[in-house]
């Protein structure tokens, strides 16, 4: 009946969403990229002491070897050569070129994204990876540049490590025969790109092309990482940003009415279409521009109230949608899809951005608590289950509120003064930064010590099958205004509309307030180290073009992550 509705309604929705002008999506295609160049949203620092090394060739047992100068990704800037060869071109697009690679050093597969580069301008997708370091984020190796044939012409060459597919690619294969991802492999997939979501928007960063070819997958071990920021951006209160960006299919319905001061949660609306998609076999909102998404999303959730199209765009509230009933969302999905799921899927795609559900609790919700159950450890395959559990003090700070729910039961000690623990499968180890910890005790725990002065209540530990995190809940809520170069609570909150949250345990309590938490005995920082441990290639972002990458993993290293403003 709501379809038939909202069929009868369409002419009158496109009139109405016409005569409103500013619905963007003028793009001709589903690439989600903003049709001008980045800095048109403020990124005006000027780019100074680009190193452009000559790029050198040579050849060895009849295998060209390309030797460029290159810098790291993380760390210090001190540049070095780089030896790589078995180029091979695996994606393009409007962005430019994706080579796949093999390091001459290690032997490891690699990705190389090559991109024009403006010499006046920072690049925005390069400054943005230099700060990112966490499990289920693609890795950025190295980065240099390269000429061009035309004069004066410079590319930038991001090396990324290299995953071998894409769910876009896996979920396609599943549709081809007509069946749909096994529920348990997309708890595996969604709770994995919440986290990634959880750690970039409490670093204020809008990844804002969320979609099934921007989610690298390694089959064999499970382990899902975000990729392609190049239409990422870090959000500031003030600051408008373009309405043109994100994939169509996944685009936010304020984007869609045009707004600039949209928050990080047109990424949760897109996320939330991935897992609709993924229950579905198909797009839950097909489109073929964003007039035709609005109705598509009016089919489902029914006609916006005036406040929620207030809250998405102020500039609208005055014009008339035909009122359509939302649709049950029991009736939009298969009789056997777990309430659960549905239910999930309802606080993700919610008209007012504020209302939609953070992605750390998303991550918290019952629809992930099979993850959490004891003697859940091994894959179909064997393999043991990729890291879920190995929290950083930084990941737990964000909404402290919400640690007994993420952490497994038969990991938590509620103890007074006692740590709550958290594991998962193998392949994250901890990285021992603290020289007194125990770095050889029984399970191979490592330490994770946040750098500076810090309380023993608040330092982490990993243990087990490297995939174990520890941490005092009572002290995270005020490790998180020490996180190295964290917002504020307020700024957070702000970024990613998510909650001061209040952490209680055996009675001890820290309470984020507005202004942010206090830091009382947290030392100075709190350091991010990357868990990863996935094995193996590296896949192509599609659609637009992204990028790709490989689950290197490893010891992780805990650079200092500091949010500053990229325009």
């Amino acid at each position: 009946a709501a379809t038939a509705a909202a069929a009868a309604g369409t002419v009158a929705v496109k009139s109405v969403t016409l005569a409103a002008a500013a619905v963007g999506d003028t793009d001709d295609d589903m690439s989600g990229r903003p049709r001008t160049t980045s800095f048109a949203e403020g990124n005006k620092q000027a780019q100074q002491n680009l190193v452009l090394g000559g790029v050198k060739t040579s050849s060895r047992d009849g295998s060209k070897i390309t030797t460029v100068v290159a810098t790291p990704g993380q760390g210090t800037d001190r540049v070095q050569e780089v030896s790589y060869t078995d180029t091979k071109v695996i994606g393009n697009g409007s962005f430019g070129v994706v080579f796949q690679a093999k390091l001459c050093d290690t032997g490891e597969l690699v990705a190389i994204k090559k991109v024009l580069q403006d010499r006046r301008f920072k690049n925005r997708e390069l400054q943005i990876m230099r700060k990112l370091e966490h499990c289920n984020i693609v890795k950025l190796l190295y980065f240099f540049y390269s000429s061009g044939e035309k004069r004066d012409e410079v590319f930038l060459n991001l090396v990324l490590e290299y995953i071998p597919e894409t769910v876009y690619k896996v979920a396609r294969q599943y549709a081809k025969t007509k069946q749909t991802i096994p529920i348990n492999f997309i708890r595996l997939y969604m709770y994995q790109l919440f986290r990634s979501l959880a750690y970039i928007h409490s670093l204020g960063i809008c990844h804002r092309d969320i979609k099934p070819q921007n989610l690298l997958l390694d089959p064999e071990t499970a382990v899902l990482k975000l990729c392609d920021f190049g239409s990422a951006k870090q959000l500031l209160h003030g600051e408008p940003n373009v309405s043109y960006i994100c994939s169509r299919y996944y685009r936010a319905p304020e984007l869609i009415f045009g707004a600039i001061n949209y928050t990080t949660k047109i990424d949760v609306w897109s996320a939330g279409c991935v897992l609709a998609e993924l229950l579905l076999g198909q797009p839950i909102f097909p489109g073929d521009s964003g007039v035709d998404q609005l109705v598509e999303v009016i089919k489902v959730l029914g006609t916006p109230t005036r406040e929620q199209i207030r809250e998405m765009n102020p500039n609208y509230t005055e014009f008339k949608f035909p009122q359509i009933k939302s649709h049950p969302w029991q009736k939009v999905f298969r009789i056997r899809t777990p309430t659960e799921a549905i239910n999930l899927v309802s606080q993700l795609l919610e008209y007012t951005p504020s209302a939609r559900i953070t992605p750390l609790k998303a991550c918290a919700h019952p629809f992930f608590d099979e993850l959490r159950q004891e003697g859940n450890t091994t894959l179909p395959n064997g393999r043991p289950m990729p890291p879920l559990f190995n929290f950083t003090e930084h990941e737990l700070s964000i909404q402290p509120s919400l640690i007994p729910q993420l952490l497994p039961k038969h990991l938590q000690n509620n103890s007074a003064g006692r740590p709550v623990a958290g594991a998962g499968g193998e392949g994250a180890s901890g990285s021992a930064s603290n020289p007194s910890s125990g770095a050889g005790t029984p399970g191979g725990a490592t330490s994770q010590a946040t750098s500076g002065t810090q309380s023993s209540a608040s330092a982490t530990t990993s243990s087990g099958g490297g995939n174990a995190t520890v941490a005092n809940p009572s002290s995270s809520a005020s490790a998180a205004a020490a996180s190295s170069g964290a917002p504020s609570a307020a700024q957070a909150a702000q970024a990613s509309g998510g909650d001061a949250a209040n952490s209680s345990n055996g009675g001890n309590q820290q309470q984020a307030s507005a202004s942010g938490a206090s830091a009382t005995g947290a030392g100075d920082a709190t350091s991010i180290s990357s868990a990863g441990g996935a094995s193996g290639g590296n896949g192509n972002g599609g659609g637009s073009g992204g990028s790709n990458n490989s689950g290197g993993g490893g010891n992780g290293t805990q650079p200092q992550q500091t949010a500053t403003t990229m325009g």
